[in-house]
């Protein structure tokens, strides 16, 4: 059975007058704790060796760490036991790690009642066994019963805790995922979300009838807290921050509950990232995946702009990346030598959209803010909203202030890792009202791309390696198969450099196979680009006349493997076509060794060409409201706007392709184009980042590999108002992960044999209000499909909308006929769902927002 995600609500509840009493501190004297804090924001996985590896290295190194696991958070001791597998694989001993009896309950996957262990806390034995160890872990679960299980009936601590804090204070590391980070601070939150804290515990009182009949039906949890153990005396602890969009509820815990809001911040872990508090130094730095949100209430004001409803203004909101490191004492930040700032030298220029829902580009705090604000020169302020299924909520509103700022570099290859500092933030209580749209609209145009179908082989020997972009270094999986594709030691692979701009990403690539063991004498960046590159002698534009080159055309049709790095899809199209439109000798010399057996693999622009119809441009937003346009704005079009359409070089045949799938919530834009220019027996397919489709030409099949999932749309059995642009039922959405597959020709999807059916055996039974924006749980698609339709036996039907200013979109995802769910543990005990036709209808809708 998977860990509940989603904790009870079995403390007492935030009283919502800002009288609440303080909880009195866990412990006074913390000025001479000698040891440190490892706190993970959950969903840990066992890859992440950067998280495993410090908390042994603090623990006294591999060989003389002596950790013991405290399980009392879950209700199995399978946690714990993998988290000391985890331990061993890197490196710890075996002997040296062990499981304390530690628990207030029986665990459901063993033989004896360890309901009895709660006699044990303040047994000598278990004291002596805490005092001799370098290392406590607490698992995740239920933060509740870690407290319960190591506190007296009446408050005080047991001599188990005792022992933990001595051995704490004299040097060991105390570390904690999930559960076992919330109970770090002296308030630890036990149970809310975002939407619930704030229409119930900072002097709202308006609706009580509504809001009864809500709460009784799930829509949302108010904030709960209860007293932490207080390992961490520099403010308020919360976990699963991005995933679940935690951050108004920290906000408010913050504000009601913190008598030192002037003196501390307030922090939030991503999953599969970890804050590590040196108490000496008085220093927090970040290590893992993701990143900490990082809240200053010092400014933050009580406002009221509704009747009896109250919201919060001036809070001030930074998101700290891995590197980084934060001076608690002096509420200061440090960043790594290589960050450059982006104020004043912003990339980006595109009026970004609010984040209303799934199909927000950037639709998560850290991506949103970081490229539709902080390094968006065109941009000053952006809003999400939260709202129940009544429209009652609140609006969010970013701005840059005087001391906001953000800095940037790459992270694993070419990923972009952003840290951003001081933006205010402002949660004003609205009301969001949905009326359908009756009018036509006169904006919408349908597509003039006309593009003649490139000729199908059907005797095709090679494959397809298609990656959805930001490909990791580190993602073994995708560089692996590619390379077996190609010939494994015998590869001769040459990259295609044509759709950036510099050389970065081709030597970055290069460098990569080299890790991966293909040899430096068999890759060749090829000569091929329509453009010059920044930064090199030459003029690169020179080499369109290269295209026609008998010579360059014989190199490439030696080679078992090309690459197309990503970038411009556009310039990879015009560097390989002559001005008439015809293939070059290069193009007819790369569908030569692709139909003879080579492997021909992109990723990001590289993934778009490889379908015959080219997605060049626009948003989901863009492409259902205006429809598709002629014109090519680069990065503008890129990034938002209608959809933009051009002839690809049609090495897949099945369909359509789409990329960036999830950050950048390009399903309506496929939906849309899928419908005007597809083939509606054929499946499209959205390949998110860090993810690649290998297509098997002579299987006819493809497979997933990576990190992420594929979206397959499935348009067979749409229904449409030919009246009204955008107006759809009964579209099929399916979500695939690693390992599973799909037949190209009958559309058959084949699940991971390790996953197991929801269907009728759903983990989750709860009523949800509507996906809305930055503040609701599970923001990327696949993970709001799993977590609130798939996988939960109360929904039959969720809602999700897009818009912007008074017009936009109702999103109703149905479970059909057919629907089903997959589910397994992946990477430790994160939760890997798969998807099977999801049934999907969009309704063009009016929005008034008062």
């Amino acid at each position: 059975m998977k860990k509940k995600l989603v904790s009870c609500l079995i403390s007492f509840t935030l009283l919502s007058s800002l009288g609440t009493p303080l909880l009195a501190k866990a412990q006074e004297n913390t000025e001479d704790i000698k040891g440190s804090l490892v706190i993970a924001g959950g969903g840990v996985g066992t890859s992440n060796h950067d998280v495993y590896e410090k908390f042994l290295s603090l623990a006294g190194g591999k060989e003389k760490a002596k950790v013991g696991i405290i399980p009392a958070a879950s209700t199995m001791l399978q946690s714990s036991k993998k988290f000391k597998e985890d331990l061993v694989k890197y490196g710890a001993n075996s002997d040296s790690i062990k499981i304390l009896p530690v628990s207030d309950h029986d665990f459901s996957d063993t033989q004896r009642d360890e309901s009895t262990w709660k006699n044990q806390v303040n047994d000598k034995k278990l004291s002596r066994t805490i005092k001799g160890l370098t290392a406590v872990w607490f698992v995740g679960g239920d933060q509740t019963k870690i407290v319960d299980s190591l506190r007296q009936n009446n408050g005080s601590d047991s001599e188990a805790l005792k022992a933990i804090w001595d051995i704490y204070r004299k040097g060991a590391v105390i570390g904690g995922t999930s559960a076992g980070a919330a109970i770090m601070s002296d308030v630890m939150i036990t149970g809310g979300d975002s939407l619930g804290a704030l229409q119930e515990s900072i002097g709202n009182k308006a609706n009580k009838h509504v809001k009864e009949n809500q709460r009784s039906q799930k829509e949302y949890e108010p904030l709960s807290i209860q007293k932490g153990l207080g390992f961490f005396q520099q403010g308020i602890i919360d976990q699963h921050m991005d995933e679940r969009a935690r951050l108004g509820r920290l906000a408010v815990a913050a504000y009601t509950s913190e008598r030192d809001k002037e003196k501390n911040f307030a922090y939030g872990v991503d999953e599969d990232t970890a804050m590590v508090v040196n108490n000496k130094d008085q220093k927090i730095e970040v290590v893992g995946r993701s990143g900490v949100a990082v809240l200053d209430m010092s400014k933050a004001q009580l406002v009221s702009k509704q009747k009896a409803r109250s919201g919060l203004e001036n809070i001030k909101v930074s998101y700290l990346s891995p590197g980084d490191k934060i001076n608690y004492h002096l509420k200061s930040f440090e960043f790594p030598k290589d960050k450059v700032e982006t104020k004043g030298f912003e990339y980006y220029s595109f009026n970004a959209l609010p984040a209303t829902g799934v199909f927000t580009p950037y639709g998560r705090l850290k991506a949103y803010l970081s490229y539709s604000l902080i390094d968006n020169e065109s941009m000053k302020s952006a809003d999400s909203y939260v709202y129940d299924s009544q429209g009652s909520g609140y609006e969010i509103a970013f701005q840059k202030d005087r001391d906001t700022n953000g800095y940037w570099r790459y992270t694993d290859g070419q990923k972009d890792d952003y840290s951003i500092v001081n933006v205010r933030m402002d949660i004003t209580p609205k009301t969001v009202k949905f009326q359908p749209d009756r009018k036509t609209s006169l904006t919408y145009k349908k597509p003039t791309f006309s593009s003649s179908e490139s000729p199908a082989y059907d005797s095709i020997k090679g494959n397809l390696l298609i990656a959805g972009g930001a490909l990791g270094s580190s993602n073994s999986s995708v560089y692996n198969k590619f390379i077996n594709l190609a010939g494994g030691k015998r590869a001769k692979i040459g990259i295609v450099p044509a759709a950036s701009t510099k050389f970065d990403s081709s030597n970055q690539f290069k460098a990569d196979l080299i890790k991966y063991g293909v040899k430096a004498e068999n890759i060749e960046i090829l000569p091929i680009s329509n453009h010059d590159f920044k930064g090199t002698p030459e003029n690169e534009s020179n080499w369109k006349t290269n295209i026609n080159s008998d010579k360059l055309a014989q190199k490439v049709k030696d080679l078992t493997g090309i690459w197309f790095v990503g970038g411009d899809q556009t310039l990879i199209t015009g560097s390989l076509r002559n001005e008439n439109g015809s293939d070059s000798k290069v193009l007819q010399a790369i569908w030569h060794m692709y139909k003879n057996g080579a492997v021909l693999g992109g990723t990001s622009a590289g993934a778009a060409i490889m379908s015959n119809t080219m997605l060049a441009g626009g948003d989901s937003y863009g492409a259902l409201s205006y429809g598709f346009t002629n014109t090519y704005d680069d990065m503008t079009q890129q990034e938002g706007g209608p959809a933009y359409l051009e002839k690809g070089l049609g090495f897949f045949q099945y369909g359509l392709v789409d990329q960036h799938f999830d950050n950048k919530a390009r399903l309506g834009r496929l939906i849309a184009t899928a419908y005007e220019k597809g083939n509606k027996n054929q499946l499209s397919y959205g390949i998110d980042e860090d993810t690649a489709m290998v297509v098997n030409n002579k299987e006819k099949q493809i497979e997933v590999v990576g990190r992420g999932g594929i979206t397959l749309v499935d348009l067979a059995k749409v229904q449409a108002n030919d009246k009204f642009p955008s107006d759809y039922k009964n579209i099929l959405i399916s979500c695939i992960t690693p390992g599973d597959k799909v037949n190209l020709t009958t559309k058959e999807i084949v699940i991971n044999p390790a996953k197991t059916s929801t269907r009728k055996n759903e983990y989750y039974s709860e009523k949800l209000g509507p996906n809305t924006g930055l503040f609701s749980p599970h923001g990327v698609l696949r993970k709001f499909l799993a977590y609130d339709l798939i996988d939960n036996a109360q929904s039959k039907e969720i809602k999700s909308y897009a818009f912007n200013q008074n017009k936009g979109f109702e999103l109703t995802f149905r479970k059909s006929t057919e629907s089903n769910g997959y589910w397994a543990y992946t990477d430790g005990q994160k939760d890997d769902y798969s998807i099977v036709k999801v049934a999907l209808d969009i309704k063009p809708i009016k929005v008034a927002i008062k």
